[in-house]
């Protein structure tokens, strides 16, 4: 298994906050969540950790996506570039 990172580790590769990490991150498979479910009486309470290999595969998507929608933008007008 890879190495297990927490949301503090995984928000300072991304440069955002904790939160935006949980709420990017949470429904993502191969993510562990140790936190507690939501009661009546209870808030939910998340406890993540992200697998090494799921953040690269994130980045990675991530940065094929940013540049296709830049490559878009240039043949849609290109005479703003």
């Amino acid at each position: 298994m890879s190495e297990l990172l927490t949301v503090r580790d995984v928000a300072a590769v991304m440069k955002c906050s904790e939160d935006a990490v949980v709420r990017r991150f949470a429904k993502l498979p191969g993510v562990i969540d140790l936190g507690r479910a939501e009661t009546r009486n209870k808030r939910r309470y998340r406890v993540l950790r992200i697998p090494k290999t799921v953040l690269e595969k994130y980045l990675s998507t991530s940065f094929v996506i940013r540049t296709l929608k830049v490559l878009r933008a240039k043949l849609e007008a290109p005479e703003r570039f």
